[in-house]
C-alpha cells in the first residue's frame, strides 16, 4: 500500500467552502495531485474538548459550528461516510495514550469540511476526526502526531486543519490579502522551524509574537500534530503561503514527496463583517 502524505491546511473563514479564490484553487490542485487515500483522519481546530476521542460512526453528520454566516453555508452538506475500522486503528497506534471511540456525538465540523469540499469535492473518501484534548500540554500533541505516522503506511491521509496565526480580535478589514508585521514574523519563524527541526516546534512558544499569533491554542495545536509527523518523516514542505485580514495566516504544509503547487496564494474568503470579532468558533 502506498504511503500517504500528511498535510496541515490553514483553513481560514468557513466562507472558503463556497468560494473559488487563490487558496481554494490551490486546495483543488492539491487534491488532484494526491494519491487516493483509503481514509482521511482530520485533526480539526474545532473539536477542542477535554478528552482524546476519535469519531467512529458510519455516517458522520455535517456540523455547522458557527453563527452569523449566510444561509447557503448552513445548507452545505458534506456526506462522506465514516471509517469505524480506521478509528480502531487510531486507538491502537496512539497507545499507551488512550482515545475514546465516539459513535454518536460529533461528526465533521467546518475545520474539516471547508477544506475537504475542495480537496475531495465528491465526498467519496471515508472521513473521521481526532479530537484535540484541551487538558493536555503542548508536547503531548507533538508526540501524538509522531505516533500517527504509522497510519500513513496504511493508506490514511492525516490532515491537520487550523491556522498558524489566528487572532480574530486583531482583524484588519482593510487588509483582505495581507498580514500584519507581527503575523508575518511569527509565520516566517514557524516556516523556518518546520524546515530546520520540526521536533523542536515548541520553541515557537518563546517567540516575541507568540501571544498575538496564538491568543488561544485551538487553531495552533493542529500544526503540532503535523510537526510530530514531520519529525517522524524527517522532512516537511511549506506548500501554500499567504495571509488574510491582517491576523490570519493561510500557510499550509506537506509531509511526504514534494508537491508542485502555487506557493503564494491570495484572496481567502473573509468573515462577514457582522460576525463578532470575539467569535472563536471560526
Amino acid at each position: 500500500m502506498i504511503q500517504m502524505p500528511a498535510l496541515f491546511i490553514g483553513h481560514g473563514s468557513p466562507m472558503n467552502t463556497l468560494e473559488l479564490n487563490g487558496f481554494t484553487r490551490a486546495w483543488r490542485a492539491l487534491g488532484a495531485a494526491l494519491p487516493r487515500p483509503r481514509a482521511i483522519l482530520v485533526v480539526s481546530a474545532h473539536w477542542y474538548i477535554g478528552a482524546t476521542a476519535v469519531t467512529a460512526m458510519t455516517n458522520p453528520r455535517t456540523i455547522h459550528d458557527f453563527y452569523g454566516f449566510p444561509q447557503s453555508l448552513f445548507d452545505f452538506d458534506y456526506p462522506a461516510i465514516g471509517a469505524p475500522d480506521v478509528a480502531q486503528e487510531v486507538v491502537e497506534v496512539i497507545k499507551p495514550d488512550w482515545a475514546g471511540l465516539d459513535r454518536d456525538q460529533w461528526g465533521l465540523d467546518h475545520g474539516t469540511w471547508s477544506v475537504l469540499a475542495h480537496l475531495y469535492p465528491r465526498a467519496d473518501v471515508p472521513v473521521l476526526q481526532l479530537s484535540i484534548n484541551a487538558l493536555k500540554p503542548l508536547d503531548y500533541h507533538v508526540a501524538l502526531g509522531a505516533r500517527l505516522a504509522a497510519l500513513r503506511d496504511q493508506g490514511v491521509l492525516v490532515l491537520s486543519s487550523g491556522n498558524v496565526v489566528h487572532n480574530l480580535r486583531l482583524i484588519e478589514w482593510h487588509r483582505p490579502t495581507e498580514g500584519a508585521d507581527w503575523a508575518q514574523r511569527f509565520d516566517e519563524a514557524a516556516r523556518a522551524q518546520m524546515a530546520e527541526d520540526p521536533s523542536e516546534i515548541l520553541k515557537l512558544c518563546e517567540h516575541p509574537d507568540y501571544a498575538k499569533a496564538v491568543p488561544t491554542p485551538d487553531h495552533y495545536i493542529p500544526l503540532l500534530y503535523t510537526a510530530g509527523l514531520a519529525a517522524a518523516a524527517g522532512r516537511s514542505q511549506s506548500l501554500i503561503q499567504g495571509y488574510s485580514l491582517g491576523s490570519l495566516s493561510m500557510t499550509s504544509y506537506n509531509i511526504g514527496p514534494d508537491l508542485s503547487l502555487p506557493c503564494e496564494a491570495e484572496g481567502a474568503a473573509a468573515l462577514p463583517e457582522d460576525v463578532p470579532a470575539d467569535q472563536t468558533n471560526t
